[in-house]
């Protein structure tokens, strides 16, 4: 049954986002998209899904497919036990293809349900999306009628107290959430405009239940994290942020490395590639064996980074500029040691 703290946490999450009219609360990030999807489609009528490879939105088996994260890192894209006719609705596209996306929502037209995308994606590592692409997204979904998801699990209340939506200027019809609004517990939500959110049970035909959503605990955890967001938060990630890669440029270029960092706010990856990663061909292009090596260095030194070259790092607001400046030091002399 739903709790006071449950209201809470949905009007603080309302308060924030604007683009979510009403919010849903579950308990992980991969239930929200599983929840996103089917409101989705039962508020469209329509079957097909647009992902874009590299971008990971959880295990749910329709949306296993050119997936990032571990599935990427551990060289199965595709996973056992996934059938061809659970994703026979999903349409895979490539990330930053501006034109080829815009062609694909074309021909998909009123077949179409909704455009899935991490706005930032950091499944493949942090890439950042090329100007007008998600611009392009809204557009092109609006004129067809399908639906734009933002998933944001990994990006909101991360990079602004709006999310990366905020940041950019792109109002999806729907978001998802997670990670950040538990404070630390297990959660999940999705939300976006009232007509659609209106189509969930017990108000509408799609259903959706979960036996600990909204649960009191990580109700109560999820609301001190986010009430502790003020701007000001923000503003010091930012400043650890740029430190870190100047830090990190200086260290490239002193080494004679040729890497890329790739950052946005607190959110960073450095790829071993000779040129910056736009997608995921060029992720997967990246060294991942001097990755590896990198990873075991800093390992040595008493850092452990994310183990994968394809999963992002993040400065969080326990860290300091003595932590900046030492994880600085110690990736300068990881990479004379590789």
């Amino acid at each position: 049954a739903p709790t006071a703290l449950e209201v809470e946490m949905a009007q603080e999450v309302i308060a924030s986002v604007p683009s979510i009219e009403m919010v849903r609360m579950v308990n992980s990030g991969t239930e929200a998209v599983m929840g996103a999807l089917r409101v989705g489609r039962g508020f469209t009528g329509r079957k097909k899904i647009i992902k874009f490879a590299g971008c990971y939105h959880g295990h749910a088996d329709a949306l296993l497919v050119q997936a990032g994260s571990g599935a990427m890192t551990l060289g199965v894209p595709d996973s056992a036990g996934v059938t061809p006719a659970q994703t026979a609705d999903t349409v895979p596209a490539n990330f930053n293809d501006l034109e080829g996306t815009r062609a694909l929502i074309r021909e998909l037209g009123d077949h179409l349900a909704l455009v899935a995308v991490e706005p930032l994606p950091a499944n493949m590592g942090l890439v950042k999306p090329r100007a007008g692409f998600l611009e392009m997204l809204r557009e092109e979904t609006q004129k067809t009628g399908a639906l734009l998801l933002f998933d944001e699990v990994m990006t909101g209340f991360r990079l602004a107290k709006g999310g990366f939506q905020e940041v950019v200027g792109v109002t999806p019809d729907l978001t998802t959430l997670g990670k950040i609004i538990g404070g630390g517990f297990p959660v999940g939500a999705y939300g976006g405009r009232r007509e659609i959110m209106e189509c969930v049970a017990p108000s509408g035909p799609v259903y959706q239940a979960g036996t600990l959503s909204g649960n009191p605990i990580a109700m109560t955890a999820g609301l001190a994290a986010l009430q502790a967001l003020t701007p000001d938060k923000y503003e010091y990630l930012e400043a650890l942020g740029q430190r870190l890669e100047a830090g990190i440029r200086e260290a490239l270029k002193a080494t004679g490395t040729s890497a890329q960092i790739q950052r946005w706010g607190s959110m960073w990856t450095l790829f071993f590639s000779p040129e910056p990663v736009e997608d995921y061909e060029g992720a997967k292009r990246s060294d991942t064996a001097k990755f590896g090596r990198f990873f075991h260095a800093m390992l040595e030194r008493g850092f452990y980074l994310p183990p994968a070259q394809f999963e992002a790092a993040f400065i969080s607001l326990v860290h300091t500029e003595v932590d900046i400046d030492a994880t600085i030091k110690a990736i300068h002399e990881s990479l004379q040691a590789i």
